[in-house]
């Protein structure tokens, strides 16, 4: 958690409790209309409100040694928020770019983002879900075994999808149902393959 990112979301009238709903990452384009990486900077949109701030890197904002449950059946109740959120931000993006990204690059981006936390990418949908990740690590305390645990998951969700190197199926048969409008719960499972 980062109690600066906290205050500044705070005074720009964003939600930070999580509880009613939790801000988006919206995407950076540069003059020709191509999606940029993001930079270190990130914005948070909350409804009306915007706020740029720079969260800490994201093997900063480990804290703690807590010990995350098993995720062999999909997320629990209490790391729910922290999958929607992760897993709405791929969706926003495949949605917005309307970028063909097949569930092998998932697999890859989840575990690139679980290997090397703090690494670099030309790839930006892997900044905007790391973006994802800063924005819930400075809200919320996050142990290095529970972040690895949940991209884990995440990548071994992709990977469940697939059926072969051209498939699309993680995004079409379950990241597309994050932007349903029963699927803007936060209390949603539809992303998390049980396999």
């Amino acid at each position: 958690m980062d109690p600066d990112v906290i205050r500044t979301l705070r005074k720009a009238g964003v939600d930070t409790t999580l509880e009613k709903r939790f801000p988006s990452i919206p995407l950076r384009a540069g003059s020709d209309g191509d999606v940029l990486a993001s930079s270190d900077e990130v914005c948070g949109v909350d409804r009306e409100a915007v706020v740029q701030f720079t969260p800490k890197r994201t093997s900063e904002l480990f804290v703690g040694d807590r010990r995350p449950p098993d995720f062999s059946a999909g997320p629990t109740d209490e790391y729910m928020l922290f999958f929607v959120l992760i897993e709405r931000t791929a969706a926003d993006y495949c949605s917005c770019t309307g970028e063909k990204i097949r569930d092998k690059e998932f697999e890859q981006i989840y575990g690139d983002l679980r290997r090397r936390p703090d690494g670099r990418s030309d790839n930006p949908l892997f900044h905007q879900v790391r973006a994802a990740l800063r924005l819930y690590m400075s809200l919320r305390d996050v142990s290095e075994a529970e972040y690895q645990a949940v991209l884990r998951r995440l990548e071994r969700s992709a990977r469940s999808f697939a059926v072969g190197p051209t498939s699309m199926n993680y995004v079409e048969r379950a990241l597309t149902l994050l932007l349903s409008p029963a699927g803007r719960r936060t209390d949603s499972r539809a992303g998390i393959s049980d396999a």
